[in-house]
């Protein structure tokens, strides 16, 4: 017996009451009447059994149950769009990565370096949604994810970019109405931190052989980029990824006050499903995207 699957107009009918909070506005994104819409739901909860929304007079929101399945139904909808779109953007030549990225890796490293991977590869495009944390693959649309960590992750191959070096910068005319002639001295011009990292500067301080500092005070960001528009703004000394201030540095809009590094214990890694591992778009990124981390790692050799 072929088993009875909710219609495609049924579950864009809940996704967009859902996320509206309104069967009235639902009808009007999709160009339906409200009484069409409520029909649709109702044929659904019907089907499943169970009520996905609390009507209360003429004000609807979505039960418990319902915001479980607004999640699923919501990620399998955009799964199907991302998958329509590329059939007819390529029609089957050449294919599309989904990727997930750190949003600063990918906005001041990955990002400036794809136009010489289209160049090789004019048939393949990467879609990049930022992520941070770890997921599982098959609940999601992306083929593979640039992490920051150990490499361990559950389920997926990981091949290693590049380690993290944290290094202090700050506006060279901040530098100069300050001037520090020894790492404590940086206190005197803010210590910008990442919130995510709130113990940072008093590692790389403690790496400087000033251990005994105050090195907690200062405003958080939640980004890197943050921190590094912060640092330029002469708001405060940034402690960052060198490879995040690289252009800052030659231009000269950021100086290194010291060039004390900070080796991470964890690093940059590419993660994919085992199950990718030969799938022939996916590897013409990863070949490509391990030449590029293997030239900077050379550059940063002495």
């Amino acid at each position: 017996m072929r088993r009875k699957i909710p219609s495609i107009e049924a579950l864009q009918a809940f996704e967009a009451a859902a996320r509206h909070q309104s069967f009235t506005r639902a009808a009007e994104e999709l160009a339906l009447t409200q009484s069409a819409v409520c029909k649709q739901i109702a044929t659904l909860e019907e089907m499943l059994g169970i009520a996905l929304f609390n009507r209360i007079k003429r004000r609807v929101s979505l039960s418990e149950a319902g915001q479980v399945y607004a999640r699923e139904v919501r990620e399998h909808l955009d799964r199907l769009e991302r998958s329509t779109l590329s059939i007819m953007a390529h029609q089957g030549s050449g294919g599309v990565i989904e990727l997930a990225a750190i949003p600063t890796f990918a906005t001041r490293w990955l990002i400036p370096r794809l136009p010489g991977f289209y160049a090789e590869h004019p048939n393949i495009t990467i879609n990049i949604t930022t992520r941070s944390d770890t997921f599982i693959f098959a609940d999601t649309v992306f083929d593979a994810s640039i992490h920051f960590g150990t490499g361990v992750w559950p389920g997926a191959h990981a091949d290693h970019l590049f380690g993290e070096e944290m290094i202090p910068v700050c506006s060279p005319q901040l530098l100069a109405r300050h001037p520090c002639s020894q790492p404590p001295d940086l206190v005197k011009l803010k210590l910008l931190h990442l919130s995510a990292r709130h113990d940072a500067w008093h590692k790389w301080f403690a790496a400087a052989g000033a251990s005994d500092l105050n090195a907690m005070v200062g405003p958080r960001y939640e980004l890197f980029s943050m921190l590094v528009e912060a640092a330029r703004a002469q708001m405060g000394v940034a402690l960052v990824p060198r490879f995040l201030v690289q252009e800052e540095i030659r231009s000269g809009s950021l100086v290194t006050p010291f060039d004390i590094p900070m080796q991470s214990e964890m690093g940059y890694f590419l993660v994919y499903p085992e199950s990718k591992r030969e799938a022939k778009v996916l590897q013409a990124f990863v070949g490509w995207l391990l030449e590029q981390a293997e030239q900077y790692r050379l550059q940063l050799q002495p």
